[in-house]
């Protein structure tokens, strides 16, 4: 992992420990509140057994699950927690939707934007149906008085006021290791242009020589050995048969005009195909023996790599240099 990538999940780590930490104390503020100012029987229980159970089951698997998978526990869970609550003041406020407010806000800052609208959404169709079950089903919640209401109103614009700051001021966190990460990668770049630039013509040319070298070296290798035969051979096979750094052989490889090994590869197969089809009778030879013997493991590969190389399908090659018939 980076360090641009260590730092950023340090600070999201970090945020869910600060979040958790503030919605117990939030949670048990109102527990309070409910347990002696407001009359409700129900209210401070449910209060004080979401707040042990996100303070327990948080410490229990913090460590074992990973920050991505605790983000999106909570908040599939917390707007359910908060549905009960949303219908309980339902008839006297409509603060307690502040609570999924921070649910995208959340989302966006540990998640993708097709992960931020599906939690939008989510908040959405919740909403929907807690509108549904108000209109349409008689519950017998307490009734408060419009002072208590004020009062529960003003706590719970603060807290969110609190959540949200927490979010953003972390989400600005996050943007500015991403930014400074991407200027010094910038930079990093802007100064290798500058170290080629000044580079003299003895290094550039002693640079092209050693590059040639090792090309041909590679192309004797795969010429006296047949390394490509092997269904199995990569970049790896050929630094092991060379003992040569893989990343040289691919610098070498690119320099010589290829995109990459594995095009490279597929070149030289194809070109011994086309050797195989002007030296062997197909009346007595099959094009399986073809096509593996040059390192293909299926024909469907084959076709689709000959006709990426040469533009035509092998049917079509042996069409246009005339061959002893064969079905392919």
């Amino acid at each position: 992992m980076s360090k641009k990538n260590e730092h950023i999940e340090k600070l999201k780590n970090e945020l869910m420990d600060r979040y958790i930490i503030l919605m117990i104390i939030i949670l048990g503020i109102y527990a309070v509140i409910f347990t002696f100012y407001i009359h409700d029987k129900v209210m401070p229980w449910y209060l004080t057994g979401g707040l042990l159970f996100l303070g327990y089951s948080y410490s229990i698997m913090r460590r074992r699950f990973s920050t991505s998978l605790l983000v999106h526990l909570y908040l599939i869970l917390a707007p359910l927690y908060n549905f009960y609550i949303m219908l309980a003041f339902w008839d006297n406020s409509v603060a307690s939707f502040c609570w999924l407010l921070p649910v995208p806000l959340g989302a966006y800052i540990f998640f993708t934007k097709k992960e931020v609208l599906l939690y939008t959404f989510y908040i959405i169709l919740i909403i929907l149906i807690g509108y549904f079950l108000a209109n349409n089903v008689a519950f017998n919640f307490p009734k408060h008085t419009q002072k208590e209401i004020i009062f529960t109103d003003t706590i719970l614009i603060i807290s969110n006021i609190l959540v949200v700051t927490l979010l953003i001021n972390y989400n600005d966190k996050i943007k500015k290791v991403e930014i400074l990460s991407q200027l010094s990668q910038s930079q990093k770049t802007e100064r290798e242009k500058i170290a080629i630039t000044k580079s003299s013509p003895e290094d550039l040319e002693a640079d092209n020589e050693s590059m040639e070298n090792l090309f041909d070296k590679i192309e004797e290798s795969m010429t006296r050995n047949m390394l490509f035969k092997d269904v199995k051979f990569n970049l790896s096979s050929l630094s092991v048969a060379m003992n040569v750094n893989s990343t040289y052989i691919s610098k070498a490889i690119r320099y010589k005009g290829y995109p990459n090994f594995n095009n490279y590869l597929n070149v030289y197969r194809i070109n011994y195909v086309k050797k195989l089809f002007g030296e062997i009778d197909f009346q007595k030879t099959t094009l399986m023996y073809v096509y593996t013997e040059a390192g293909f493991s299926n024909q469907s590969t084959f076709n689709r790599v000959f006709k990426q190389i040469e533009g035509i399908t092998p049917s079509e090659y042996v069409q246009k240099n005339p061959q002893p018939e064969i079905d392919i």
